[in-house]
């Protein structure tokens, strides 16, 4: 097991999911007096392996057919259209 592939991988992920909507409704379930906060967590534990495995399978099949760097550019195409689709959208 690569440790600095572990570390990289769960502190880009950690950073990303604090704050996000998953992370709010989990607070929102767990706020819930009459509901289990170990079955919160649960749920929202394996929500998140179930998304990630989706993550690893289809990085390892893409990565069949696309280059590494390919694939980094597409992602960041991805975030950077995201990013201008939330900035024109904001109806705040």
């Amino acid at each position: 097991m690569d440790l600095k592939i572990l570390f990289t991988v769960f502190t880009t992920v950690f950073l990303a999911e604090l704050g996000d909507k998953t992370q709010l409704a989990t607070l929102l379930f767990a706020a819930e007096k009459d509901v289990s906060k170990l079955t919160v967590f649960l749920g929202a534990s394996l929500a998140l392996i179930a998304t990630s495995a989706i993550g690893v399978f289809a990085g390892a099949l893409l990565s069949q057919y696309l280059s590494g760097r390919t694939l980094h550019y597409i992602a960041a195409i991805g975030f950077i259209g995201i990013g201008a689709w939330m900035l024109v959208n904001n109806h705040a």
